[in-house]
């Protein structure tokens, strides 16, 4: 009875997510974050809406304007039409263990505007620069009729591929003064980035921190090698080569969808989910089990030489 009372509400709001309500996109994404028993609902009502929305990451060291571009971003893709999504990543309160930054307190500009949803998410110490819940976060965002959602990533520099990972196009920023191309090659950021952006241009050095760029970029082995980055320089205070930038995410997803790499990305990205959804199964299983006394038994096991470690984890395996 109590698996029908909730099944209702969980159709409802995916229905009114559908239709634009706000109120109903956030309680579904609270739904996600905070691991709700009706997660596998939400799961199984979203799955016919997805697949429509194009995912950009926005990664990069501390200080390059991570806020402020991908604030500027959303004006320009609004301006050209398009419903946004944004995620915005943020490190874990250590009081509250939700995000410490707030999403309209660095996008004022978009709050009032029905045509774009923000959402902070906390990491809650989830390494890569994303929360764990992420992905089906952006089911929410993508079901709820966005055409193009921004993930914001946490600035925490040499961690940040994880976003490769979850986006269908990866935007990397740079700014003049935050090291060079080949600091930012020695951060793993170069082979992961299908647009390149230095922002901040309006400072010395950017077109020689771009030159860099061009130079690393030349000797990199990328994994789609029929795409030649671009290199952009912005000015996002001012929103001076945004739309460069706009229309380079365009191309890619054009490019993604002719070559066939849009799909090959996303099976990936969603192999990469189900592993990591059987995998939390499998520890919260084990940790059921390791309260209980075979593991002792094992461990005794091990520590007299009657067993070895690897032989008393394929018997533990097996009580899973």
């Amino acid at each position: 009875m109590s698996s029908v009372r909730r099944s209702a509400p969980v159709a409802e709001l995916v229905q009114q997510a559908r239709d634009g309500q706000p109120r109903a996109v956030a309680r579904l994404i609270s739904l996600v974050e905070d691991r709700s028993p009706a997660l596998r609902e939400v799961s199984a009502a979203l799955r016919e809406h997805v697949g429509g929305a194009h995912i950009v990451g926005i990664t990069g060291s501390p200080g390059v304007g991570k806020s402020t571009s991908t604030s500027a971003l959303v004006s320009a893709l609004r301006a050209a039409g398009r419903r946004v999504g944004v995620l915005a990543v943020d490190p874990t309160s250590p009081f509250s263990g939700g995000a410490l930054l707030g999403d309209r307190v660095r996008m004022q500009d978009h709050a009032l505007d029905d045509g774009v949803y923000i959402r902070s998410m906390a990491s809650r110490g989830h390494l890569g620069g994303l929360s764990a819940t992420a992905p089906q976060a952006l089911r929410v965002l993508d079901a709820a009729g966005c055409d193009v959602v921004l993930v914001e990533t946490v600035g925490v520099g040499q961690s940040e591929v994880d976003v490769a990972g979850l986006a269908d196009t990866t935007i990397v920023l740079l700014a003049p003064g935050m090291g060079d191309g080949i600091q930012a090659a020695k951060a793993g950021i170069l082979e992961i980035g299908d647009v390149f952006v230095v922002n901040k241009a309006d400072r010395d050095g950017a077109q020689s921190t771009r030159r860099e760029l061009r130079s690393v970029i030349g000797m990199t082995d990328r994994a789609d090698g029929s795409w030649k980055p671009p290199i952009l320089l912005t000015t996002a205070t001012t929103g001076d080569g945004v739309d460069e930038v706009v229309e380079a995410i365009s191309d890619h997803r054009r490019h993604l969808e002719q070559s066939g790499e849009l799909t090959r990305r996303r099976l990936a990205r969603i192999r990469r989910e189900i592993e990591a959804l059987a995998l939390t199964e499998v520890s919260a299983r084990f940790a059921h089990v390791s309260a209980d006394v075979r593991l002792d038994a094992l461990a005794d096991q091990v520590l007299a030489g009657t067993s070895d470690p690897f032989a008393a984890a394929d018997v533990l395996l097996e009580t899973l």
